[in-house]
């Protein structure tokens, strides 16, 4: 069983940096990353079609990389 929630959580690892990296870049240029973004502050607006999809899939991958580790974590333990 700790063999198999193992290779679980490494297939799940390589999907969250794939996730991760298919995601939209949200800054334009340089110049937002030195002012700390404060003019993207007031115009932020919602996610929508393959960005907000791509969150939900990060989400999803995340909180089932967290019941992975714990689980691993309980059965290494008993």
């Amino acid at each position: 069983m700790s063999n198999l929630l193992t290779v679980l959580l490494i297939i799940d690892s390589v999907l969250i940096v794939i996730a991760t990296l298919m995601q939209p870049s949200k800054q334009q240029d340089a110049l937002s990353a030195l002012s700390g973004g404060a003019t993207d502050l007031f115009g932020k607006q919602k996610s929508r079609g393959f960005e907000a999809f791509m969150e939900k899939v990060t989400v999803v991958l995340g909180a089932l990389f967290f019941g992975l580790s714990l689980a691993l974590v309980y059965l290494s333990s008993h």
